[in-house]
């Protein structure tokens, strides 16, 4: 029986199988083999083991490995020198990725304006043409003379060309136009895009040239592409936000050169993207007054503390099955706390609608956003106004408890910086504090019914 020339390719973790199959075998996704041509291996006669090159004189001692200052470049915008941890570092490969029209040919093309004050900028283009690439520049103030535009999508050529006119940052936007002509599927294929990377991951590491690649995403938001291309390069950036919203949030989902919980935060303006120096500000403006279901919450996003409104609305339902709706926050967890509100606190909300937003289309993704979601909800429920000038965070137990959480001493004094008068936290974090170096109003709480007293 003649062996078929397709094969089926899973578009999560690269497994191959002669067939398809719903659920993938080796990372469990459905749904995600998609069909390729099978391409044959390229090995010569007589190749063996035997015939493989000695790396022995490749082989270096940790401590004669030089670690020089200067391994990292400056981007000139400081929100995302704190996602990469530090600036861009020689001879790494990142991956930004995010939806069409978020603005990532924006950011890399604001970053080549300072970029080419000191450094050489090849900016090659597979999407747009160069004149294209010159009005944009044009809008958004770019005039360096030090950026050099290349348009093509052959990415061996593309490879070849970084290695002989070794500039000092190559920038590649997207990864789904380049192509390797060896391989007969077509661009944006599992295989295109994952050798492609290979083949920019080998010429960055060789010329010591930091790459920083584009990639689209699917309809369900991840990277398009096998998920081994992300395993391949060094840093992973989201670019997320609102089509409709200004504000963009670029967080680094894998980063080998600095923390992974970072995020610089933007504001997409007509000439460009700006840095937004403070989240909490932005995130509290245009706050509601004297109105109940509102509460501030204080979370951590890496090293920087960040304010943020939790807004709670509870109506009453008009179907047999109340609604649950939750935008920023993590659906299942609302309903954990909903069932603690009716277990320990004997506030049912089996009759009601329930509604949570997290303001300015940030995420709460901490265990110390569940303080302040509860206190929003029983504030709705109940229809009592939280005091404007009070900020919480903690976590909550099955049990009703309210639980310690890390990084105190930050919130606490992000919190009085914006002005905030009162604060509830753990009960079990005050031991680790002195509250007269504060001049706000600590309230411990170790039980959601402690805190609930909190309000009028």
């Amino acid at each position: 029986m003649a062996k078929s020339k397709y094969i089926y390719t899973c578009n999560q973790c690269g497994y191959e199988s002669s067939k398809w199959n719903g659920k993938c075998p080796s990372c469990g996704a459905w749904n995600s083999f998609e069909e390729e041509i099978a391409e044959k291996p390229n090995v010569s006669k007589g190749s063996s083991a035997n015939s493989a090159p000695n790396l022995s004189e490749n082989i270096l001692e940790l401590e004669n490995i030089g670690d020089e200052d200067d391994v990292r470049y400056d981007t000139g915008l400081g929100e995302l020198n704190r996602v990469l941890g530090g600036g861009l570092v020689k001879g790494s490969l990142v991956l930004l990725g995010g939806e069409p029209g978020i603005g990532k040919s924006t950011l890399l093309l604001q970053i080549c304006q300072f970029l080419g004050e000191e450094h050489s900028v090849l900016y090659i283009s597979g999407e747009e043409s160069a004149r294209q690439i010159k009005l944009r520049a044009k809008r958004l103030g770019v005039d360096t003379e030090n950026l050099y535009i290349l348009t093509a999508t052959d990415a061996e050529a593309v490879a070849q060309t970084i290695s002989e006119s070794a500039p000092d940052i190559a920038i590649i936007d997207s990864i789904q136009t380049m192509c390797i002509k060896g391989i007969s599927s077509s661009p944006g294929s599992l295989t295109q895009v994952r050798e492609c990377t290979n083949l920019f991951m080998h010429t960055a590491k060789e010329n010591e040239i930091p790459v920083i690649i584009v990639g689209h995403v699917n309809k369900d938001g991840a990277i398009a592409g096998p998920k081994v291309m992300e395993h391949i390069v060094d840093a992973v950036l989201h670019f997320e936000g609102e089509r409709h919203q200004s504000y963009r949030i670029l967080r680094a989902v894998k980063n080998r050169f600095g923390s992974t919980n970072e995020i610089g935060v933007f504001e997409m303006l007509d000439k460009g993207l700006a840095e937004v120096s403070n989240p909490s500000q932005m995130l509290l403006e245009g706050r509601p007054h004297n109105v109940s279901g509102t509460c501030v919450a204080c979370v951590m996003e890496g090293t920087r503390p960040i304010l943020a409104e939790v807004q709670a609305l509870a109506s009453k339902t008009s179907y047999s099955a109340p609604r649950r709706m939750a935008t920023g926050f993590d659906y299942n967890r609302l309903y954990i706390i909903i069932a603690v509100l009716e277990k320990r606190l004997g506030i049912f909300l089996g009759s009601l609608d329930v509604y949570l937003n997290i303001v300015g289309g940030f995420k709460l993704d901490e265990p110390a956003g569940d303080l302040p979601v509860a206190m929003a909800l029983y504030s709705a429920v109940m229809d009592k106004q939280i005091d404007e000038q009070l900020v919480s965070f903690g976590e909550i137990g099955l049990g009703g408890e309210i639980r310690s959480v890390s990084h105190i001493t930050q919130r606490l004094h992000e919190a009085e910086r914006m002005g905030f008068t009162k604060c509830i936290i753990p009960k079990q974090s005050a031991s680790s504090i002195n509250p007269k170096e504060y001049s706000m109003e600590i309230i411990p709480a170790s039980s959601l019914r402690q805190a609930f007293s909190t309000i009028q």
